[in-house]
C-alpha cells in the first residue's frame, strides 16, 4: 500500500503539487540522510547536501520519466552531489562529530549502538568500510539496507538486471566484511 501511495505522490509531484512533494520527501529524508552522512562523514554536510538533493528534485521532478523509478533517481543526484562536496576536501579522518552522530543513532548503523557488544568504534569500523565501496555498489548497498528495497526494486530503479544487483552486493558485503575482519585481526 506504501509503494502505491508513493507512487501516486510522484504524480502528483510531477505536476506541481508542492504539499505531494513534501510528502515525498518525509519518506525519503532518513535514507538520503544516512546516505549521505555515511559517505561524507559530516553531520552537517550531510544536511546541507540533502536539502540541495530536495530543492533540485523539485524543480526537475517534472523531467522524470518513469514515477517508479523516483528513488534511484533521487539518489543519483545526491550521489552526485555528495561526489562534488567529496572533491572540495581532502581524505581526512571521521571527525568527532561524524562519530557522534552514529553512536547517537543518526544513521541506519547507529540504531545498534549501545547493544551488547557494538560500540563507536565498531560503528566508525563499519562507516569506514562502507565509504571504500564503489559509488554503485554504495548505492545498492544503501538501497537494500536504508531503503529496504529488494534487489527487483533495485534493479529496477538502476536499470540493471536483479542478478547483477545481487551479486555486486554480495561482493559490496564481502569486501566490508573483509575490511573489518582485517580491522580485528579475525
Amino acid at each position: 500500500m506504501e509503494r502505491l501511495e508513493e507512487l501516486r505522490l510522484i504524480r502528483q509531484a510531477k505536476q506541481g503539487d508542492v504539499d505531494a512533494y513534501g510528502r515525498l520527501y518525509e519518506m525519503v529524508y532518513m535514507d538520503l540522510y544516512r546516505f549521505a552522512l555515511f559517505t561524507l562523514k559530516n553531520p552537517h554536510d550531510a544536511e546541507d547536501v540533502v536539502s540541495e538533493t530536495v530543492t533540485d528534485s523539485f524543480v526537475g521532478i517534472g523531467k522524470l520519466k518513469a514515477e517508479e523509478a523516483f528513488r534511484g533517481w533521487i539518489f543519483k543526484i545526491l550521489t552526485n552531489k555528495c561526489r562534488r562536496i567529496l572533491k572540495q576536501y581532502a581524505e581526512r579522518p571521521p571527525i568527532k562529530e561524524y562519530e557522534d552522530a552514529l553512536a547517537g543513532g543518526e544513521c541506519a548503523f547507529g540504531g545498534f549502538a549501545g547493544e551488547e557488544g557494538v560500540n563507536r568504534e565498531d560503528l566508525v569500523d563499519l562507516a569506514s568500510a562502507f565509504a571504500k565501496l564503489e559509488e554503485e555498489d554504495r548505492l545498492i548497498v544503501s538501497l537494500s539496507f536504508f531503503g529496504g528495497y529488494t534487489s527487483e526494486e533495485i534493479a529496477r530503479m538502476l536499470k540493471r538486471k536483479p542478478g547483477t544487483v545481487r551479486s555486486r552486493q554480495s561482493r559490496a558485503l564481502s569486501k566490508m566484511r573483509g575490511l573489518l575482519t582485517g580491522a580485528y585481526g579475525l
